[in-house]
């Protein structure tokens, strides 16, 4: 099996075996997922990205998933906007979440391949995606044909981690992403289990600089330590064990699973024309915005 069909084959068994993972999260005001959604696309309020979304007449989410930020983007933006969802493998999950809303549709399609018949749109939202695609510099440069004069993309990636951290990351991936969904969640729930017991003992450990292994110096949180420079044993208590799991999974199952630099993204906004409006680095991903300008010429796909 190819990674692209490899990838394709987990996400569809992550999305239908889990219809609402995060869906509730997402949309409270609040919650650690909803406030992260926000904070790395610099909203510090819900204010802030209302007012981001005024004025928006077509928005697509590429790259949809079972429709949880579609949803979002739906309750904040104006009542006049139309929100387009596209998805390789989860499309008909995110269209079945938002059955009855009159102002949103789903498509099923490639990021990588043409999607001009889906219009022109002065937002698009993409976001935990690109990475997932077998090629990410071209899938975005394709997304970004589709933006109107004057319309702004914003994207999210994974970084490029710790060498420990990618390490450990990379010798999972290779164990499991063989696996079936039900094999690879039975070893997901050990590192989930190993995520829970550090994050209940709630200690905090004052870390030096260990330069060679990308360790910045500081306080951390210990689960939250191990999880930034070694592992990734995700653990979030406004989910249940099952979604918990799931999460894991996201992260090890699917074989394409680029990370990349900053400066990397930043050049893709250059060749694209676009000017870049917010860049942030967090602990686990690139965050980046960009506006295509009045007189922007969109570049080849």
């Amino acid at each position: 099996m190819s990674e692209q069909s490899q990838t394709f084959r987990s996400f569809q068994d992550k999305w239908e075996q889990n219809q609402t993972l995060a869906f509730e999260q997402t949309l409270r005001e609040g919650a650690d997922i909803f406030n992260w959604i926000l904070t790395r696309n610099g909203f510090p309020s819900v204010d802030n990205f209302s007012a981001w979304l005024s004025g928006r007449r077509r928005i697509l989410d590429a790259g949809c998933g079972n429709g949880r930020v579609t949803a979002l983007l739906d309750r904040y933006a104006p009542a006049t906007a139309r929100i387009v969802g596209i998805d390789l493998a989860a499309a008909h999950v995110a269209r079945q979440n938002l059955a009855g809303n009159p102002r949103t549709e789903f498509h099923e399609g490639d990021l990588l391949g043409d999607l001009q018949g889906l219009g022109r749109f002065d937002l698009i939202y993409c976001q935990e995606v690109l990475h997932h695609t077998l090629d990410p510099k071209r899938a975005f440069l394709n997304l970004t044909t589709l933006l109107e004069d004057g319309g702004e993309i914003a994207i999210y990636v994974y970084k490029k981690k710790a060498p420990l951290r990618e390490f450990a990351d990379d010798m999972i991936r290779d164990a499991i992403s063989p696996m079936a969904y039900e094999q690879a969640i039975e070893e997901m729930k050990q590192i989930t289990e190993l995520g829970r017991v550090l994050s209940e003992l709630k200690l905090k450990v004052q870390i030096p600089e260990v330069r060679l292994l990308d360790i910045e110096a500081g306080e951390y949180d210990l689960q939250r330590f191990i999880y930034n420079f070694f592992l990734k044993c995700f653990w979030n208590p406004e989910l249940s064990e099952e979604e918990n799991f799931a999460i894991n999974y996201d992260w090890y199952h699917p074989q394409l699973c680029s990370r990349h630099t900053r400066d990397e993204v930043e050049e893709w906004f250059k060749e694209a024309g676009l000017e870049i409006l917010h860049s942030l680095v967090d602990p686990y991903g690139i965050t980046v915005r960009g506006r295509r300008g009045a007189t922007s010429d969109a570049p080849d796909a």
